[in-house]
């Protein structure tokens, strides 16, 4: 509940109350911009920093900074009142590598055939290190604010692209503008074990030893341009080259390398790399990193652990593979387990293997912290609306709340070197704040309020239509879909086919230029989920979409990875 704490007398104050009521006509619900910049949330549960909580305490914040935070507080006559009424503060959440905001590139149909593929220009090979992802970022993505809503304040954003995309920034998830929004540029330099397409470097070992040639090319030019500022007499002068310049500062340990590293013979082949050069090292998106946790550990590398999971394993009610026997006597019935087949066992092998892998995964989290390996999280390939649940699978997988929480905060301040003003609910750090109605870490929990260098984002809670898993409902034939998107409402066809108790399905319509195969098709009462997969320029998207079927209609939500998620609903057409 938001309070005003002071009347605004006669006239003037309805003058004062029209005026704010026009401009928050004018602007986005969720953004409310109020004529002052100080708020007191009371009553709310302050969680400090992991370990350190003050209960039904009062937070005054102005002009983006927090003032105070504790009990008997003097709330000032401009503040806007927040009653929290015991809900749970936190300080906002930190993405360490994440593309929010970020354009992507348009996708190229055809590209020109290279003259000589092992010799491409710099950009055809993906070394553009010189990029800055500042030109990139647009502040009304929809990314922004799916991240925002669920508790994060602040992201490392990363270039599009292989190899040597460019530089990355700290990025505020706020602002109506590019410069409103950066809060560290050229933080680091971004980088992948990616090749190009048909040009060289294409492999992993062309991209390393392509690394290494750049990176001792590099400090060539850098040694023999300090030497050339000493004395230029008699010297010729050193040729100007961005690309070998953007190394500059990582040869001079002022800026980190970031690398994207999923898989372990990555993560192995990059601490290669920089035991080789000697650079600072940031493993980013670590999806595979607990067989070398203490070859991370020796390395003092900084580490952000990717928050998507593999989804779960629904565990499928056993049926009893049993034939009767039937003997002479009638009265009587044998029934005799059937033996498994090769088939059969392969299968379970098969299903174990993939069990234990998932628990690897979803148990790394709480293995870095038992070794004692700092971490932080990134969102580079989670779906924000995932992301709540896979951080209560990690807890369940042995990970502490408190050791989450610091993995959300004050661990990756400290490994993107914001300690000084962000990481924790304290006087004078910056104003970027989550409160949740319970624990953020409970099931039901649910954000309601994030504030982003004092800039305060309502979230409206809506009352979900629940699913009913008792509910008889029809799916099989087409359905008409309309899916909104930020170009606008995009028309298509969902077809489902009923084989025994089972479904398979198709979508068409809208730009795909043929029918697209369901991948998996899902009806628990009358909630309905399917996904499949798009292909452009060679890459793999998989859609995800969950609705909620009433009679000949349906409506929900189509997820498409980072992009986010868009409202879709369904019509039932009649058949023919």
């Amino acid at each position: 509940m938001i309070t005003k704490n002071r009347m605004l007398p006669g006239v003037s104050g309805l003058i004062i109350l029209m005026l704010v009521s026009c401009s928050l006509l004018a602007q986005e619900e969720k953004e409310l911009k109020p004529v002052t910049r100080t708020y007191a949330i009371t009553n709310v549960n302050v969680v400090q920093a992991p370990g350190r909580k003050m209960d039904m305490a009062t937070v005054l914040i102005k002009d983006g900074l927090i003032v105070s935070v504790g009990k008997g507080i003097s709330i000032p006559g401009d503040a806007i009142v927040i009653k929290a009424d015991s809900m749970f503060m936190y300080a906002g959440f930190i993405d360490g590598l994440s593309r929010v905001g970020v354009a992507r590139p348009k996708e190229e149909p055809s590209r020109d055939r290279v003259k000589d593929p092992g010799n491409p220009t710099p950009e055809r090979a993906g070394i553009t290190p010189q990029n800055d992802v500042r030109y990139s970022l647009n502040p009304s993505d929809k990314s922004v604010e799916d991240l925002r809503n669920i508790g994060f304040t602040v992201a490392q954003v990363a270039p599009y692209g292989n190899l040597l995309p460019g530089q990355s920034s700290i990025i505020l998830l706020s602002g109506k503008s590019i410069d409103q929004m950066v809060l560290v540029s050229n933080a680091s330099l971004y980088s992948e074990l990616s090749g190009a397409n048909n040009v060289y470097p294409n492999t992993t070992m062309a991209v390393m030893a392509k690394w290494r040639e750049l990176y001792r090319q590099a400090s060539q030019a850098k040694s023999y341009q300090s030497l050339y500022a000493s004395n230029r007499n008699g010297l010729e002068r050193p040729a100007s080259d961005r690309v070998l310049e953007a190394f500059y500062p990582v040869i001079d340990q002022k800026m980190p390398v970031v690398f994207k590293s999923e898989k372990m013979l990555e993560s192995h082949r990059i601490l290669s790399l920089k035991n080789d050069l000697g650079f600072n090292l940031t493993l980013g998106e670590v999806k595979e990193g607990w067989p070398l946790i203490s070859k991370i550990k020796a390395s003092g590398a900084k580490v952000f652990l990717a928050l998507d999971l593999p989804e779960e394993v629904k565990k499928e009610e056993k049926k009893d593979d049993k034939k009767t026997d039937k003997k002479a006597d009638s009265t009587k019935t044998k029934e005799v387990a059937k033996p498994k087949t090769a088939a059969d066992l392969e299968k379970e092998a098969l299903e174990k293997r993939k069990a234990e892998a998932i628990a690897n995964y979803t148990s790394q989290a709480s293995a870095f912290a038992k070794a004692g390996v700092p971490f932080g999280f990134s969102t580079l390939t989670a779906k924000p609306k995932d992301i709540p649940a896979n951080l209560r699978r990690m807890i369940s997988a042995g990970l502490s709340e408190d050791a989450a929480l610091a993995a959300l905060t004050t661990t990756p301040a400290q490994l993107l070197g914001l300690s000084d003003r962000l990481g924790t609910v304290d006087a004078g750090k910056m104003a970027n704040l989550v409160i949740s109605d319970k624990s953020y870490f409970n099931e039901k929990s649910k954000v309601r309020y994030v504030f982003v260098d004092g800039t305060m984002y309502k979230m409206e809670v809506k009352e979900e239509k629940k699913s009913d898993p008792n509910a008889k409902v029809e799916i099989e034939g087409s359905w008409s879909t309309v899916t909104q998107t930020p170009q606008g409402s995009n028309d298509g066809k969902a077809t489902f086919k009923k084989e025994g108790s089972s479904y398979k399905g198709t979508v068409s319509g809208g730009r795909l230029p043929s029918p697209v195969d369901m991948t998996s098709v899902t009806l628990e009462g009358n909630k309905l989920s399917y996904s499949y997969s798009l292909s452009f320029g060679g890459n793999s998207i998989k859609v995800d979409v969950e609705v909620t079927v009433e009679g000949d209609t349906f409506k929900g939500s189509a997820s498409i990875g980072a992009r986010g998620s868009f409202s879709i609903e369904g019509t039932k057409n009649p058949k023919n």
